[in-house]
């Protein structure tokens, strides 16, 4: 699967991308961004709920004004026309008594605040509160006026639909008024009859706003909460995704630091490859004279040594020049089963007479089956002798060597470890102790180690030094489980 890529970044040119802090901005933006839905998920639900709940009281009124209506006209409009031949006049008081009792028997049970009724001149003409303001003319009374012509009319005195969504809750009680045609029946349609007055119904809402409030309350807590653990999860996946992002931008620049490394050292091995050979053939022709030399003054001046130190510092030079060409041009290794405790045996045996000469104590503990890995023995053997030649000249007072191999993990490849006592490497060194031609010794090439670390990769392996200024140095060799046919692929 092929990776994402952005056209566009939200970095400016030239800036470091380590200034960007992505989780630090998604908290941010991803907060407010999830307030607002909340906000505006709460507003929705609640204004439905609230909207909801009006209509139910609205219909709840129409039915009980319905029933009212009815038993108004057929226990008090029909009865008082045929005893008083049609004329109606509340008050009288038996009139009026007769009413009361007939809309308070309909309205009971209904949890009805109050109710007034208006005749159809649009005057107070009863009420079922105590001492109502009887035959004052309300007819511009806009729910009056609506109800005279005909149409249902709803209000909420002192309420506001929108801030009560935003207000959490209120102590004063809230009242739903309808005002409602009150129509003479008839046969084919009994609500399509003539309007000859007005029912105003009061009642009490509060309750029934509560719940509004408690159910706002519910929706709020729930998408906070939902909201909340959504926003943790998204800021969870963008924090990994940026530790993956900053981990991949670390292997980039490392990758561009080894390419930048490693075309210097190709320009530096082709420029030691043509110094080396140039040197080499007037090193050839020095040698060869100086040792002419050597043998001619051996018969009349046996005791100069003039010519003895051209041919050392000649074949010392000519040592020099052999290491450039092995940095310059790195050998393909020629895998093959490898007994890489018998090589060590054979690097010890060759540096003994100096480990000698300096006291120093070597402990061997060789825990590798025999012939279990696949290496090149010469190239192993090169890059002991310089591990070695490093570890004993860093103990010139004498002190103790540990050489030791063991099975890598799971049982797969071989780990050699060479431990010293010597004088051992400050910080700052053993940053640059790979560095082609960096050394601290008075006669060094700076060669050594970065040949071996050739000769490890040559072999998929690995190469760790670990010091103590003072104390210790160990060095750590991690060698893959290869197959015999894996030198010429890896080359």
């Amino acid at each position: 699967m092929k990776p994402l890529k952005f056209k566009k970044s939200w970095v400016r040119p030239g800036k470091d991308p380590q200034t960007f802090r992505l989780v630090k901005f998604f908290s941010l933006a991803g907060f407010v961004v999830i307030f607002i839905f909340t906000v505006i998920l709460t507003v929705l639900f609640t204004h439905r709920f609230q909207e909801m709940a009006l209509k139910k009281n609205e219909d709840y009124l129409l039915l009980l004004a319905s029933n009212l209506n009815h038993q108004v006209f057929q226990q008090f409009v029909l009865p008082i026309a045929y005893e008083k031949e049609g004329r109606i006049t509340l008050s009288d008081p038996d009139q009026y008594r007769r009413l009361d009792a007939v809309v308070r028997n309909t309205i009971h049970g209904f949890h009805v605040e109050q109710l007034n009724q208006y005749d159809q001149e649009g005057i107070f003409s009863y009420s079922t509160a105590d001492n109502p303001p009887l035959g004052r003319k309300d007819a511009e009374v806009p729910g009056v006026k609506k109800a005279l012509e005909g149409e249902d009319y709803f209000e909420l005195p002192g309420y506001n639909r929108w801030r009560s969504i935003f207000w959490f809750g209120t102590s004063q009680p809230q009242y739903l008024k309808a005002f409602i045609p009150f129509r003479l029946e008839e046969k084919l349609a009994p609500h399509l009859g003539p309007v000859v007055g007005v029912f105003e119904i009061t009642q009490n809402i509060t309750a029934d706003l509560k719940e509004v409030s408690k159910f706002r309350l519910i929706i709020l807590f729930t998408l906070v909460v939902i909201m909340g653990l959504l926003f943790l999860v998204l800021r969870q996946i963008v924090k990994q995704a940026e530790i993956i992002v900053e981990r991949r931008h670390e292997e980039q620049r490392s990758l561009q630091t080894q390419l930048h490394q490693a075309e210097r050292l190709a320009a530096l091995g082709e420029m030691t490859a043509s110094v080396a050979h140039e040197i080499r053939n007037p090193l050839g022709i020095i040698s060869s004279t100086a040792e002419l030399l050597q043998e001619r003054l051996a018969r009349y001046e046996p005791q100069n040594r003039l010519a003895r130190i051209i041919v050392e510092e000649v074949n010392r030079l000519n040592e020099r020049v052999t290491e450039f060409l092995d940095f310059s041009r790195p050998r393909v290794p020629n895998l093959r089963a490898c007994d890489l405790d018998g090589v060590l045996n054979r690097s010890l045996e060759f540096l003994q007479p100096e480990i000698d000469r300096l006291g120093i104590t070597v402990i061997q503990d060789f825990r590798l089956p025999h012939g279990t890995l696949v290496a090149d023995p010469d190239l192993m053997h090169q890059a002991f002798l310089n591990i070695l030649l490093n570890s004993i000249q860093a103990m010139p007072q004498g002190g103790e060597l540990r050489v030791s191999t063991r099975p890598g993990a799971n049982g797969q490849g071989g780990e050699i470890h060479f431990r010293d006592t010597g004088e051992g490497i400050d910080s700052e060194n053993l940053k640059k102790i790979f560095n082609p031609f960096f050394t601290t010794k008075e006669r060094g090439s700076g060669l050594g180690l970065p040949i071996v670390k050739s000769i490890i990769e040559s072999h998929q392996g690995t190469i760790r030094i670990d010091s103590e200024e003072g104390k210790w140095t160990e060095v750590t060799l991690s060698l893959p489980a290869l197959a015999a046919n894996q030198g010429k692929a890896a080359a």
